[in-house]
């Protein structure tokens, strides 16, 4: 059965967030990546089958070797997301800056 999962609970996950911040800079295997962390290897496995069933992490066999590394286009897909989000708050915190400063000049 394949369950198709989301991509906003994986990085949900602190540890999956970690992950991805790890990799972003190199591809590694699962080795490297869960040497990483204070937790047994197949949780981190673990971590790494979801990330890569949400496409936001790609294998790449190299002999023996799995490597994982970031799906860029995927993690853009997401920051497009969020864009309008973190504009709309920013533009609240800037317009509650404008009172504050008008409030204090009061």
């Amino acid at each position: 059965m394949n369950l198709r999962r989301d991509v906003f609970q994986a990085i949900a996950d602190p540890t999956r967030r970690a992950i991805l911040l790890l990799v972003a800079s190199q591809s590694m295997t699962a080795g490297v990546i869960a040497a990483n962390f204070d937790t047994a290897r197949p949780t981190v496995s673990k971590h790494l089958q979801i990330l890569t069933e949400c496409e936001l992490l790609k294998q790449e066999q190299n002999g023996r070797e799995i490597y994982y590394h970031i799906n860029a286009k995927k993690m853009k897909d997401v920051a497009d997301f969020i864009e309008p989000f973190r504009k709309m708050w920013d533009d609240r915190f800037n317009a509650l800056e404008n009172i504050m400063k008008n409030y204090k000049t009061k």
